[in-house]
């Protein structure tokens, strides 16, 4: 771990920072609700944390990644009810489609992924002790979160308070609940309708707020205090506004060193999302292109631009691999270590993967072999092309 330090942008503090820890790094990144396929923008997120995965473990850290499965929340408990399935056979089939998505780009595998409802009964502890700390507050059979009571409210997205309330509102936060002392306060345990899952509780039957199950998940199987956090930037807030209040209030202790955000994926001038219906899944992808050419199509931008999805891109990363895999096993070419200095060196400037690319294509075109440079992008080209 010698040498000139990782840097990442962190969101809370909004700049650069030397990225420096122990032997072990712990990371939290959330994980899909299964009740579709997962698509570009989910596979975005995901390729970005195994990038920062893979260049930690190379300068010799050992790393724990946690990415959970929200498989209780109002969005597969909708769907399973349009379906007429049991909302946990939908999120079974849902999450094996996604872990094969995941295969196939060859994400690294996750040290740990829990699903929500294994955690009810730390979930229930938790909502405990912010009750208890004075925090949170008892409402029309639900527990609230009082933002009022967490003067650092803010810390992660810096938004003003009209931002904040549409957004809150634009992801299902129920702004107008006549339950709330404030439109900001966030739901950590709410009555289950009649067809919905519902657990006892000290406060009457019913499940969890979204918010909650990954706190209580990130504490459970990493520390009151966490390396790195993140996920898509759609998360900043509500999602990971909350996760932070809510954690710090309960243990009175910081709850994440750095966020990483992936910025969105668009397509036709939206973000691309199961809402919208804009979506390129990675299951329709894989029909017809080398998973590698998709992951390649993916790091060619940056991860904190939003970057627009067009025809072109996976012709063009076909054309990569196809170079690169030329290069490295033409006869006699000797794998070169001047272009796996260079990646390593991109990577560390805030995984810089377009710059990690160019200086492979570099390398490739002076016909050097690239096969350490490329397994470092997660990009193994000893494997054969298809036929």
């Amino acid at each position: 771990m010698a040498g000139q330090p990782l840097q990442l942008y962190d969101t809370a503090s909004r700049r650069l920072r030397p990225f420096e820890a122990g032997p072990i790094v712990s990371m939290y990144t959330c994980g899909i609700t299964p009740y579709d396929a997962s698509h570009l923008g989910h596979a975005a997120s995901y390729v970005t944390y195994d990038l920062l995965q893979r260049r930690l473990r190379d300068r010799g850290h050992d790393t724990r990644c946690v990415r959970n499965v929200t498989d209780v929340d109002d969005d597969i408990l909708r769907k399973a009810r349009e379906l007429g399935v049991h909302y946990l056979d939908l999120a079974a089939a849902e999450t094996a489609r996604f872990d094969a998505d995941m295969q196939a780009l060859n994400i690294v595998e996750c040290w740990s992924e829990p699903r929500a409802t294994s955690a009810i009964a730390d979930i229930r502890g938790f909502i405990g002790m912010v009750l208890d700390r004075g925090n949170a507050y008892q409402s029309g059979g639900a527990v609230y979160f009082d933002v009022s009571t967490f003067d650092r409210f803010g810390q992660l997205s810096h938004y003003d308070r009209g931002t904040m309330l549409r957004l809150a509102a634009e992801h299902g936060g129920n702004v107008d609940d006549p339950n709330k002392h404030d439109p900001l306060d966030f739901v950590l345990w709410q009555p289950s309708a009649d067809d919905e899952p519902a657990w006892e509780s000290l406060w009457g039957p019913g499940r969890p707020g979204w918010h909650i199950e990954c706190s209580a998940l990130a504490m459970r199987e990493l520390d009151t205090t966490i390396d790195i956090h993140g996920g898509g930037s759609d998360l900043i807030f509500p999602h990971h506004e909350c996760e932070a209040a809510q954690s710090e209030a309960a243990t009175g202790q910081p709850f994440v060193r750095f966020w990483v955000h992936q910025a969105m994926v668009r397509m036709d001038g939206e973000k691309m999302s199961k809402s919208l219906g804009n979506l390129v899944f990675i299951s329709d992808l894989l029909k017809s292109c080398d998973p590698r050419a998709i992951r390649l199509a993916i790091i060619a931008h940056h991860y904190r631009a939003p970057w627009e999805w067009n025809a072109t891109l996976m012709p063009e990363a076909t054309d990569r691999l196809e170079r690169w895999h030329a290069a490295t096993n033409a006869s006699g070419s000797a794998d070169s270590e001047s272009a796996l200095a260079r990646v390593r060196q991109a990577l560390d400037a805030d995984l810089d993967s377009p710059a990690a690319l160019a200086a492979v294509d570099k390398a490739v075109a002076s016909g050097e072999g690239v096969l350490s440079a490329a397994r470092l992008l997660g990009v193994d080209l000893a494997l054969p092309l298809p036929a």
